[in-house]
């Protein structure tokens, strides 16, 4: 096995990922794509083949992916060409990238930004684990994604990139104390008043106004290209929910909601951030799906006052009032090992700088 001489703990940069693929320690099915490195984090791709089944698994400590889907597997689907993944269904992708990690780096996964404003569930299963998401240090072997499309039929093909994955060398999360100092140095969100920090700084809802504060998800839609930017027409798959001063919306069980932080947040450039569902017993919502904030959200690019994060939203089993600065999920900030050489902005093509409440970039906004 290749030695890799990083020192210090922390999440892993866009260098020290390339050096993870000079040292095989991640490994390609076809050439990498030139962008798919990101800040901190590497782009996972589909591969060549779709296999539809039954329920969601995972393998446990004994047992392969490649093994259960020989028992779990209703039929399989070629991905060379594209294919339609239909709500509703459960599928396993074998993913172009596998790995080969050593022993003191892990790994954790979670749904590109796109992906959850499509509500499009995804989570990377490896052999021989217990839990989602999450690859323990020193893994070798190969990576599957689980896709369940919950309101959109979606296209996809080959190469095609849903998910992503984070590198991290020990604890790299801060503690409360240490967000707190990390707030008062670099402004973490810009709010009203002073941050309720709980294992990572709370971010709030924003419902107040007159305007249109939401948009709610449209059933039997059109199918949805994951590929295509700017092909859509958002009134065929969203209806915009207006404000008219209410400062409070109904979320109506199972329904899809796109809604927008209170605070605007940044990330400065030595950390990042995930999004993390809040307490539970806070109420009968979440945030659906978890995700990665690179160093450099919400920096320069965004006026130096942040970008807001998009929230989405989906009640479970009965209707729920939320209200606005009702506290929803909470940004952990975590240290990276060393600086990326690029920032997220749209000097490397980042989508969702400088954003307020805003749909996937597969829309065109009226």
């Amino acid at each position: 096995m290749t030695h890799f001489a990083f020192t210090g703990n922390g999440i892993l940069n866009d260098a020290d990922i390339s050096s993870l693929v000079e040292g095989e320690a991640i490994r390609f099915d076809c050439p990498p794509d030139e962008d798919q490195i990101q800040p901190a984090s590497l782009d996972l791709r589909l591969g060549n083949k779709a296999y539809r089944v039954r329920a969601s698994f995972l393998p446990g400590p004994d047992q392969t992916v490649k093994g259960k889907l020989d028992d779990l597997q209703l039929h399989q689907i070629d991905l060379t060409k594209g294919a339609v993944l239909e709500t509703g269904c459960v599928y396993i992708v074998p993913l172009m990238e596998s790995l080969s990690l050593p022993p003191m780096i892990e790994a954790a996964a979670n749904p590109k930004s796109s992906t959850g404003r499509l509500d499009i569930f995804t989570r990377v299963i490896c052999d021989n684990t217990r839990q989602f998401d999450t690859i323990p240090s020193g893994y070798s072997g190969p990576l599957f994604l689980e896709i369940s499309p919950r309101t959109f039929p979606v296209l996809v093909r080959a190469g095609s990139r849903l998910s992503q994955i984070r590198f991290r060398i020990g604890r790299a999360q801060l503690s409360d104390p240490e967000h707190l100092l990390l707030h008062r140095e670099e402004s973490l969100v810009f709010s009203p008043e002073d941050p309720f920090i709980d294992n990572g700084i709370a971010i709030s809802i924003d419902l107040a106004g007159e305007g249109i504060i939401g948009y709610r998800a449209k059933r039997h839609s059109a199918v949805i290209d994951v590929d295509v930017r700017d092909g859509l027409d958002m009134l065929d798959f969203w209806e915009p929910i207006e404000g008219r001063g209410k400062n409070a919306l109904i979320l109506d069980p199972d329904k899809f909601y796109i809604l927008v932080s209170r605070e605007a947040v940044h990330v400065p450039p030595l950390y990042a951030a995930e999004m993390v569902p809040f307490d539970p017993l806070m109420g009968e919502f979440r945030v659906h799906y978890a995700g990665f904030f690179d160093p450099g959200f919400g920096a320069s690019e965004a006026g130096g006052k942040g970008s807001r994060a998009v929230l989405e939203v989906r009640s479970h089993e009965v209707p729920f009032i939320v209200e606005h600065g009702q506290l929803i999920g909470r940004l952990a900030y975590e240290r990276m090992r060393a600086r990326p050489s690029r920032l997220y902005g749209a000097g490397i093509g980042s989508n969702y700088q400088a954003q307020g409440l805003k749909l996937s970039k597969h829309f065109r906004m009226a």
